[in-house]
């Protein structure tokens, strides 16, 4: 953070660069992120949170600094300072939008008009249920939000739609959305944890859902979240589909390895160091401490 000063009697108010932009306000026209302390423009920051959420990225809104070591969040009462009123509104529909779409326990009633938030029983949110409407009466699939289909899946489900109507597979698709069923050669599939339809023209099988940071495999649509290395791809159905070289897995395996076991060889080499200066620190505190309350027991002048 660069400030420049005027010296001499006609000193001036500290000006501050913005990291943006990269000019110079004064700390007035600035804001300091709550968690991170990272500072600042106003107008940046204000452009910032208007486009994301334009486009429905609320999730999770982050320091723009991407070189930010704290990664801190923007809290609601610092987008609600930042943002015009109408922003804002936006802002609290869409996060309330997407926490309802991101509960497995919720979802909305898909009846025109209907804008009622259904209770979906507990269980696997993968697993299609049945769910009611208490508005309107309606019975719907908490996956694929057609009419409920006890017997068949979502995807025999738009089948027998094709036959009814007489219409394409194409145009049922286009009618009512992308399939729900796990294709190996489809191009769009549905993220397994919120629904969203997410498309894959090329390049590596390991895909994030941009709208929930849910991690999963495109073939099998297996949960990814927790595996660092990648090792879902060394066997089972999706043994070497990752769509990359092994040199590059290998690589990549090794560079994981290699920070986790950094941090534990600095840990080791630091430690006995921060033994020994430890009573030092602690005396030193100690004696602070003593003098400060030695100059609370002086009398005042």
């Amino acid at each position: 953070m660069a400030i420049s000063t005027v010296s001499g009697d006609l000193a001036l108010d500290p000006l501050i660069t913005c990291k943006l932009c990269l000019c110079e306000y004064s700390m007035k026209d600035m804001h300091q992120m709550q968690e991170c302390s990272c500072v600042y423009c106003i107008s940046c920051l204000r452009q910032y949170l208007s486009i994301l959420i334009r486009e429905g990225a609320v999730s999770s809104i982050t320091c723009p600094d991407a070189a930010c070591r704290e990664r801190g969040k923007v809290q609601g009462n610092e987008v609600k300072l930042l943002v015009g009123s109408e922003v804002f509104e936006r802002y609290k529909h869409v996060k309330f939008e997407l926490e309802v779409d991101l509960d497995p326990n919720r979802t909305w009633c898909p009846e025109v008009g209907c804008e009622t938030i259904c209770h979906v029983c507990a269980g696997d949110p993968s697993k299609a249920k049945p769910v009611h409407c208490p508005t309107c009466g309606t019975d719907f699939c908490s996956i694929c939000k057609s009419r409920w289909h006890a017997n068949l899946s979502c995807g025999e489900y738009m089948g027998t739609l094709t036959h009814k109507t007489g219409s394409s597979s194409t145009q049922v698709l286009e009618a009512l959305g992308i399939p729900f069923d796990n294709e190996e050669v489809a191009k769009i599939k549905r993220c397994p944890m919120c629904h969203i339809p997410i498309e894959r023209d090329e390049g590596c099988a390991q895909m994030m859902c941009k709208r929930c940071k849910h991690v999963f495999c495109w073939y099998c649509l297996a949960n990814l979240d927790d595996d660092f290395l990648l090792r879902h791809y060394d066997k089972g159905p999706c043994k070497n589909k990752l769509g990359h070289s092994r040199a590059s897995v290998i690589w990549h395996r090794t560079q994981v390895v290699g920070i986790f076991a950094g941090f534990g060889l600095l840990l080791l080499l630091v430690s006995p160091f921060l033994l020994l200066i430890a009573p030092c620190i602690l005396c030193c505190k100690c004696k602070w401490c003593r003098c400060c309350d030695e100059d609370d027991d002086l009398p005042p002048a």
